[in-house]
């Protein structure tokens, strides 16, 4: 038997009642109180919907053949017991507990909701990276850019890297995600420079940067966590901090 939990209300009704397990609704129906047109509330959707319009759950309340036995009556006991401090459960309340900002679901928040909250953490955090990483890289070819001078920046990769970092924060911020792989793609190409050049140097500090703002980068559109995401944004961010203090402090950017 599913464990999932419904609020019910009829249409005429702007207080929820609930939660009632599969048994209980049952219960409900076979007593009449419960009908096709009740509205229960679809936390898939966010939305009321009318019993009778979902197929699987109208099968297991209104069966077209039943087998007549005695049954011992089920107490249901939110149904009739009441006190006054009790109040009427609200939308808000019932999206509050999905969304886990209550103390009894506060450790329970709706894997959905998680997924969609890691994903806007992600995109966000992408976006900053980006920026921060497309003003270090643009900044020792400042003149180049302005002027467009194409060969002073074919001397200058970084400076065509600068240019694809505002582009992909342009889209982020437009909220394509589509761009995800590219961006991705991105994170590990200039990991792959950057790190060989620190290497060869033997800079183990910008070395460990170019691989944080890579990686933080990476994460971030790829995490459905909201921990990692939030780790994710830190770790990028920081390293792109290093590498932008790098830029600004005139130490010339591989």
């Amino acid at each position: 038997m599913s464990t999932q939990e419904f609020y019910i209300r009829q249409a005429s009704e702007n207080e929820a009642r609930g939660p009632f397990s599969r048994e209980q609704l049952v219960s409900l129906a076979e007593n009449g109180q419960v009908t096709r047109e009740t509205l229960y509330y679809e936390a898939a959707t966010e939305q009321w919907v009318a019993i009778g319009d979902n197929a699987e759950l109208v099968a297991e309340l209104y069966p077209e053949k039943k087998v007549l036995r005695v049954r011992a009556k089920e107490v249901v006991p939110s149904l009739n017991t009441s006190h006054e401090n009790d109040r009427p459960i609200t939308v808000d309340d019932m999206l509050a507990a999905a969304e886990g900002r209550t103390e009894d679901t506060k450790d329970k928040i709706d894997p959905r909701i998680a997924a969609s909250l890691a994903g806007t953490i992600g995109r966000y955090s992408a976006l900053l990276i980006l920026l921060v990483s497309a003003a270090t890289f643009a900044l020792p070819a400042i003149d180049e850019l302005t002027a467009l001078d194409w060969a002073g920046m074919l001397a200058k990769p970084l400076a065509f890297v600068a240019i694809l970092d505002l582009f992909l924060a342009l889209m982020l911020g437009l909220q394509a995600v589509a761009f995800y792989p590219f961006i991705r793609f991105r994170a590990v190409l200039v990991l792959g420079y950057l790190g060989l050049i620190y290497y060869v140097q033997g800079d183990v500090l910008h070395l460990a940067a170019a691989a944080a703002a890579a990686a933080g980068l990476y994460l971030c559109t790829a995490s459905r966590s909201v921990v990692l995401s939030c780790v994710a944004a830190l770790v990028g961010l920081a390293g792109s901090a290093v590498l932008a203090l790098q830029s600004i402090g005139g130490t010339p950017t591989p």
